[in-house]
């Protein structure tokens, strides 16, 4: 029998796989399984992100390979972007990079920076994927504890008392997933000179600044952040575009390069057309991101509602795509509490813990949902 690598040891199979298989099954028994767990909107791009790709595939060459670095109209719109929405000056030509979405960028940056046995320091709780590519590349999780009394930033006192000769890349996610908090820019500052201090490749995941957050940021904003930060971010939560794989990772020329050829070793280029519509995306007028708040602060309100009926305490003020929420006193533990919801009131939600053990206790509902649908699960309790 032919064995598998030791690598595929080191990981298991991704939840919301495994989870949503069971749910599908369910589903397929006839159960009216209503989902709040996972996070790919269901709401379309804009006419004009459409009308791009439609009229792109009749262009001379977009059928053909397209460069690894991506066309240079999406880099520049990608810069454009940033200048606008964050105030950060990046080089079209070489700080920047497209990236077939920003799931792609964790392992080629894990790739291009980690040899094995170097440590990492993973927020928990985190998005999974950090600890799964660690594992991969054969680096070292080291996890952070982010808690609710700390506003889900990481305690670098606490990390400064720690051995980190041997950490590499720190991962951050501001605004944070699964939580919804977000980061000052005195916090920000503070982590970018921790990261120079001991010369540590601090990497912000952003994908989510522009779902009900009235003050986006970058980490790259700070000063002289590119000698030690890079930024990953995608078309995916803010112009509806998941499904498209669009994402992209801001740093120095140096990183980038370094990015670049894991990255020019594992694809052919992103398809010409999904190019031409992530740049119609990235032009978007402020008209864009004003309607699509008013659709998920509508659906969060009722999120709040049937949160309520739950017994669960949540931040009113937490931003993004989903509504992180305490479980009441007393409860079973969170795994235990959205399958009895799953099984009882086929309803599914996220547990808290998926995200690491800082996570019990916990529950993440998605506002990728209809308010017809939210409605329909608070009428089941």
């Amino acid at each position: 029998m032919i064995q598998t690598a030791d690598r595929l040891k080191t990981v298991q199979e991704y939840y919301f796989s495994k989870k949503l298989r069971e749910v599908r099954g369910l589903m397929a028994q006839g159960k009216p399984i209503i989902n709040m767990g996972i996070g790919s909107p269901d709401l379309t791009p804009s006419e004009h992100v459409l009308k791009a790709i439609q009229n792109s595939v009749f262009e001379a060459g977009a059928h053909q390979y397209q460069s690894y670095q991506g066309l240079p109209q999406l880099r520049e719109a990608i810069a454009s972007f940033y200048n606008k929405r964050f105030d950060v000056t990046a080089d079209p030509a070489t700080e920047i990079l497209p990236l077939m979405g920003s799931k792609e960028g964790i392992m080629h940056i894990s790739l291009a920076f980690l040899n094995a046995g170097d440590e990492v320091l993973i927020p928990n709780p985190g998005y999974p994927t950090y600890t799964s590519v660690t594992n991969l590349v054969g680096a070292v999780p080291t996890y952070y504890d982010l808690t609710e009394e700390n506003g889900w930033f990481p305690d670098l006192e606490v990390l400064e008392e720690q051995d980190l000769s041997k950490v590499k890349i720190m991962w951050l996610s501001y605004p944070h997933m699964p939580t919804g908090a977000t980061a000052t820019r005195e916090q920000f500052v503070k982590i970018v000179a921790f990261a120079k201090k001991h010369t540590i490749l601090l990497v912000n995941d952003n994908p989510y600044s522009f779902v009900l957050n009235t003050d986006p940021a970058s980490i790259l904003s700070i000063p002289n952040a590119k000698d030690v930060c890079l930024e990953l971010n995608s078309l995916s939560k803010t112009f509806n575009m998941a499904g498209w794989r669009v994402g992209f990772v801001l740093g120095s020329e140096e990183h980038i390069n370094a990015i670049l050829k894991v990255k020019s070793n594992m694809d052919s280029g992103m398809f010409y057309g999904i190019q031409k519509g992530a740049i119609a995306a990235l032009e978007s007028s402020d008209d864009w991101f004003v309607e699509l708040n008013k659709v998920y602060s509508a659906r969060r309100e009722l999120i709040f509602q049937l949160a309520d009926t739950l017994g669960c305490s949540y931040d009113r003020d937490a931003v993004g795509l989903f509504v992180w929420a305490k479980l009441p006193e007393g409860s079973v533990a969170s795994e235990a509490f959205i399958d009895q919801i799953l099984y009882k009131k086929d309803l599914f939600i996220t547990p808290g813990t998926i995200f690491g053990s800082n996570g019990e206790g916990y529950i993440r509902f998605s506002l990728c949902i209809t308010e017809d649908k939210i409605k329909e699960a608070i009428a089941r309790f």
